[in-house]
C-alpha cells in the first residue's frame, strides 16, 4: 500500500520522502520498490471486430478439443492394441476397482431416478391420454421412450455427472501432485496404467446401468398405470409385449457402449489438462461434465438418424 501510493504521487509530479521508519522497515520498503509495476490493461470498447474475433476463438478451441479428443481415442486404442499382444499387461485389478465404482456403486442413484422418471411419464401420459379415451396408448409411449431413448439417455447424463467428473478429478489431481511424469520416468504409459482401465470399466458398466434403468423405469410407469390409470398389470404387460420389439431394445443397447466411451474420453481429456492449481482442476471438472452431457446428447440424436435411416 505504501508503495502504491508512493507511485502514485510521483506519477503526480510529487516525489514522496517515507520518513520513521526502522532498519527492518526500511529495508522491506526497498525491497518492494524494486519490484516493477505491472502492466494496466485498459478496457478496451466491444466492437464488431472484437466480437468476431472471440467468435473465431471459440471455434478454434472447439476444434481444439475435437483434436484432442481424437488423440485420445488413438491413445486408448493403441494401449488397447498393446495390450491385446500382451494380456498379462493389461491392470485386470484396477478395472475391477473401476468397474465397482462406477457400476455397483451407482445402482441405488440410477435406479431411483429412473424409477421416478417412469412414474412421471405414466402420470403425465395418462393425463392427457385420459382427455381422449386413450388411457392404454401409456404403455406404448412408455415402452418406446424408455428402452429406446430416455432411458440410456438419462443414464448415460448421470454416469457424466458422477464417473466422469471423477475421473477428471482424479486425473487432474494425479497431474497436480506430478504422478503421471513419476509414471513415465519409471518406464510406465500413463495410457495404459490409468486411462484404460478406467475406459473398459466405463464400457462394461454402461450396458448394465441403462438396462437396470430401463427395468426400473418401466417398472414405475407400470405402478402408475395400474395406480393412476386403472390399467392392470397383466394387461399393462400385454399391451407392452404387443407396442415393442427387440429392436427397441437393441437400439438402447447399442448406444450405450458408444456413449460410455465418449464420456470416458472426454473425462480423460480434461483430467490430462489440468494444470498445478486447484481453480485449474475445477474448470476442468466442470468443464468434463458440461462436454460429455453436450456430446452424448449430440451423439443420441446421431443414432437417432441412423436407426431411422435402416427402418430400426
Amino acid at each position: 500500500l505504501i508503495e502504491r501510493l508512493r507511485r502514485s504521487l510521483t506519477q503526480g509530479g510529487v516525489e514522496p520522502n517515507v520518513a520513521g521508519l526502522s532498519a527492518n522497515y526500511a529495508s522491506l520498503v526497498n525491497e518492494v520498490r524494486q519490484v516493477k509495476p505491472g502492466i494496466v490493461h485498459s478496457r478496451s470498447r466491444q466492437t464488431i471486430v472484437g466480437m468476431l474475433e472471440g467468435v473465431g476463438r471459440s471455434v478454434v478451441e472447439v476444434g481444439g478439443t475435437l483434436v484432442g479428443l481424437i488423440g485420445m481415442l488413438g491413445a486408448i486404442l493403441n494401449a488397447m492394441f498393446r495390450v491385446i499382444r500382451h494380456p498379462t499387461s493389461f491392470r485386470f485389478t484396477s478395472m475391477i476397482h473401476h468397474l465397482e465404482q462406477v457400476c455397483w456403486r451407482a445402482v441405488p442413484i440410477v435406479v431411483l431416478i429412473t424409477f421416478l422418471i417412469g412414474c412421471i411419464i405414466a402420470q403425465q401420459g395418462i393425463f392427457h391420454f385420459r382427455k381422449f379415451g386413450a388411457d392404454v396408448f401409456v404403455v406404448d409411449m412408455l415402452g418406446v421412450l424408455v428402452l429406446r431413448e430416455l432411458g440410456v439417455l438419462l443414464v448415460a447424463i448421470m454416469v457424466a455427472g458422477r464417473s466422469g467428473s471423477a475421473y477428471t478429478a482424479e486425473l487432474g489431481s494425479m497431474r497436480m501432485r506430478e504422478e503421471v511424469d513419476a509414471l513415465r520416468t519409471m518406464g510406465f504409459d500413463p495410457t495404459e496404467v490409468l486411462i484404460l482401465p478406467r475406459i473398459v470399466a466405463l464400457i462394461i458398466a454402461m450396458p448394465i446401468l441403462a438396462f437396470l434403468g430401463a427395468m426400473a423405469a418401466l417398472y414405475g410407469g407400470g405402478l402408475v398405470a395400474w395406480g393412476y390409470g386403472g390399467v392392470q398389470p397383466d394387461a399393462f404387460l400385454v399391451r407392452l409385449k404387443e407396442a415393442i420389439s427387440i429392436n427397441h431394445f437393441t437400439v438402447g443397447m447399442v448406444k450405450a457402449p458408444f456413449m460410455a466411451l465418449v464420456i470416458g474420453i472426454v473425462a480423460c481429456v480434461e483430467g490430462a489438462a489440468v494444470k498445478g492449481s486447484a481453480e485449474s482442476l475445477g474448470q476442468h471438472t466442470t468443464a468434463s461434465v458440461v462436454k460429455s452431457i453436450f456430446f452424448v446428447i449430440v451423439m443420441d440424436g446421431l443414432f437417432a438418424i441412423f436407426f431411422a435411416t435402416i427402418n430400426i
